[in-house]
């Protein structure tokens, strides 16, 4: 087995690549996945965002999500 691999995110942009994750994994099949490895390491990402974060079981995850977007697009300019 090959050695873990860190990535840091912050919590904004954990939650933007976990709500896109979510839309990607949902299609059948996932649009440019063209291995089922590549499928398999989408589908353990959600995975482990979903173990992290707490927004996604909030009741406004919506607005949430459109906060950490507004955050993160802006952050950039």
């Amino acid at each position: 087995m090959s050695e873990p691999v860190r990535i840091e995110l912050n919590e904004d942009q954990a939650l933007v690549l976990f709500d896109w994750l979510c839309r990607l994994n949902d299609r059948s099949p996932a649009a440019g996945v063209t291995h089922q490895a590549e499928q398999r390491v989408l589908w353990d990402m959600q995975a482990d965002l979903e173990s992290v974060l707490l927004a996604p079981f909030e009741a406004n995850y919506n607005e949430l999500l459109a906060q950490a977007r507004n955050r993160v697009a802006g952050a950039g300019q």
